[in-house]
């Protein structure tokens, strides 16, 4: 059952080193491309038991390109998943389903490195869950909120500065602003003069780079476990119940901020419009989802936030949106060699799409505070 795609040529290896079928009493009956990621090689394992049961395991290989040490990476996800199943256990919860696991190898360890330098883990397989890629309605929304929120709570008194950091920088606004202020420097002038007024629009707003920082860096922001990728994709929902069940993708957990993830998923799911939306004017804040989000956000974390955080929400939605906005357009200035692109222009249309964001959420400033107000009391 070998895969052919080079980059995966030793996926038998790392079947082999999880020993999953002595362990269970079963065959491998199906090893197959599943999910549809960017980052890792995914593929989900069938295996038949002896008494003709079936169970299921995912299987990923690492991308080691981004993720400059899986070792570290993998620490963090089995020390925060420990955290988790504890507390989940604590409330009656169920650990197999409310939170990853991760399978050890038959050496012990929570990854395996091949041969060819690639490296491997695998979690049982959530029977009975699903995934949305887009938000239906603001019910959707509400829960995805009330998931993330929980999630910070219960790792409200988990240690996050003995994490590592999987991406250093990740959302350190300051520094993205200063990588994006050197590909303005050294990017191709024909593609800079047409993005001249969005490079403007981020040079402007270079004073609101380092606010969280700042605050970070002055006590008034406590350091959290945080995510960092909180998109409606990164929640596993109940398929029986519509529940929102578990947080998946533990990549970029690590240090950071609770805005950090309140905001991007307001960046990703409060927009009327897509990511990549060539007419503006199909793009702004939808007030409504970001109520919906701002209430289960709050009722999720539970009293956990201080109330300079809840006062920074904010804040926290306009700095991601501005981060990824130029972000898109420092690689559309050097040519587009880190976000894949599939038309022309298609990053300098994706930094677009968060300027507008990022001016509409400037005009609806005044309604974002009272909606958060209403909900902090």
């Amino acid at each position: 059952m070998s895969n052919t795609n080079p980059a995966c040529a030793r996926i038998d290896e790392a079947v082999a080193a999880f020993g999953i079928a002595a362990a269970i009493n079963g065959t491998l009956v199906q090893q197959s491309p599943y999910g549809n990621g960017h980052i890792n090689d995914t593929f989900l394992l069938r295996y038949e038991t002896a008494d003709h049961s079936e169970k299921k395991y995912i299987l990923q290989r690492m991308n080691h390109d981004i993720f400059k040490d899986p070792p570290l990476l993998m620490e963090n996800i089995v020390h925060v998943t420990d955290h988790l199943r504890g507390i989940i256990c604590s409330r009656g919860g169920d650990p197999e389903r409310e939170t990853l696991n991760v399978l050890k190898t038959r050496d012990g360890a929570s990854f395996f490195r091949d041969s060819g330098g690639s490296y491997w883990r695998v979690f049982p397989f959530i029977e009975r869950s699903v995934c949305l890629e887009k938000v239906r309605n603001a019910k959707d929304f509400y829960d995805s909120a009330v998931a993330f929120g929980s999630f910070q709570k219960m790792l409200a008194d988990f240690p996050a500065g003995t994490l590592h950091e999987t991406i250093p920088n990740f959302h350190n606004t300051s520094s993205r602003f200063r990588d994006f202020r050197a590909a303005v420097q050294s990017g191709d002038r024909e593609r800079a003069a047409l993005a001249r007024t969005e490079i403007a629009f981020a040079l402007d707003r270079e004073s609101d780079t380092a606010v969280l920082t700042a605050l970070l860096d002055a006590g008034a922001l406590p350091l959290r476990v945080t995510h960092n990728d909180t998109k409606l994709n990164n929640i596993l929902f109940d398929a029986d119940t519509g529940k929102a069940l578990c947080i998946i993708d533990l990549d970029t957990v690590m240090p950071g901020l609770s805005l950090y993830d309140f905001g991007d998923s307001i960046r990703f799911g409060a927009s009327t419009g897509d990511e990549d939306e060539p007419d503006l004017d199909k793009v702004s804040l939808d007030l409504s989802l970001f109520e919906a989000f701002t209430k289960g956000y709050l009722e999720g974390c539970a009293g956990s936030l201080t109330a300079k955080e809840i006062e920074m929400l904010p804040m926290g939605a306009k700095l991601m949106t501005y981060e990824c906005g130029i972000r898109f357009l420092a690689d559309f200035l050097t040519g587009d060699t880190y976000f894949k692109v599939h038309r022309e222009n298609h990053n300098l249309d994706r930094a677009r799409t968060q300027f507008k964001l990022v001016a509409d959420m400037e005009a609806k400033w005044d309604q974002m505070a009272a909606i958060v107000e209403k909900y902090s009391r």
